[in-house]
């Protein structure tokens, strides 16, 4: 017997499930505006602090591990957030203008940022927990390019997970030209969205926690005062990551059972993927800008602006004085 086709919209509001093939209407719902107004914010936001980050950690500081980590990382955030605008122009239009090959591409790079992002906190993490146990091992051995390797890999690994997501895309209604999940059957999407749980959470989550503990272990037993930033950085690492991701896979694995049939799984998968995407902006400032190296060249910069901006000023205030002074002179040889 041929299987069903089964689609799946992206935005996961009540209404798509309702009426997928319904004409198209302005984004007035309060699902619809709260995803619109989220993402143009994560989108900003993203772009400005991954950019920052890349111009630091690429232009600006010494060539290192952990500079090479945060830049592979900021340069994922800031790819996906630069394909935001594609899902808000879908979302306020109600229908995927960019042609099939884009519908398919942009769902790729979205979850190859997914899994490579998390793959590289995974690294950054593992690389934490070797400085604290392994200090010896660490003059000798550790180097920029196997962390470069190391990003390699996960980029790789990253991509082969990422294309179901692209096979499983395309637009399945032409007169509304929706870009829908088509997975064919019903064991296609438990498998895409079990696996995508497995691989993108609860492995990454095990060994960032396992880290964790060795690190806290390992400051406790030794009293390693120097080591304390590290301590405070896996704890924001963990909080972050359950924050952003936890409510999306639990979202999506609810969305197994009960399918079209619940209006609050279908929201609370907004308020998830808001999360996840969230994350993509919230990397430099919990990562990138901790980093003591990071944080002095961003020191320097504002501290530059400042001075160009006292500058500015005071030569205008020297203008204006000058000026001011010129008219007194004027009004005192009239009078």
């Amino acid at each position: 017997m041929a299987s069903i086709p089964v689609t799946e919209p992206e935005h996961f509001t009540y209404e798509n499930y309702t009426n997928q093939t319904s004409t198209k209407s302005p984004c007035r719902d309060t699902t619809c505006i709260f995803f619109v107004v989220a993402h143009v914010m994560i989108c900003i936001l993203g772009i400005a602090g991954n950019g920052v980050v890349i111009w630091i950690t690429g232009f600006k500081m010494k060539k290192s591990v952990i500079s090479t980590l945060y830049l592979s990382l900021a340069i994922s955030d800031l790819i996906f957030c630069c394909t935001l605008p594609f899902g808000v122009a879908h979302k306020i239009k109600n229908e995927w203008v960019f042609g099939s090959f884009m519908c398919e591409f942009r769902y790729f790079i979205k979850y190859f940022n997914m899994y490579s992002s998390i793959f590289i906190l995974v690294i950054i993490s593992l690389d934490r927990c070797v400085i604290v146990m392994f200090p010896v091992w660490v003059q000798n051995k550790r180097s920029i390019r196997k962390a470069t390797l190391a990003v390699l890999l996960s980029c790789v690994l990253s991509a082969l997970l990422s294309i179901p997501m692209a096979i499983f895309r395309d637009i399945q209604d032409e007169r509304t030209k929706q870009c829908l999940r088509n997975y064919r059957n019903d064991q296609n999407r438990t498998g895409t969205v079990i696996s995508r749980f497995i691989f993108g959470f609860v492995i990454p989550f095990l060994i960032i926690v396992i880290c964790y503990v060795v690190i806290v272990q390992k400051l406790k037993a030794n009293q390693m005062g120097k080591f304390k930033r590290p301590f405070k950085t896996m704890t924001l690492v963990i909080a972050a990551f359950l924050i952003c991701w936890l409510p999306y896979h639990t979202f999506a694995l609810l969305q197994l059972k009960y399918k079209h049939s619940k209006k609050f799984v279908n929201i609370g998968k907004v308020l998830g993927i808001t999360l996840a995407n969230a994350n993509s902006f919230m990397n430099p400032f919990l990562y990138a800008f901790m980093g003591k190296d990071i944080k002095k060249q961003c020191y320097a910069i504002l501290s530059k602006i400042e001075n160009a901006i006292q500058e500015e000023d005071g030569q205008n205030t020297v203008q204006v004085t000058a000026n001011s002074s010129h008219v007194e002179e004027k009004v005192s040889i009239v009078v």
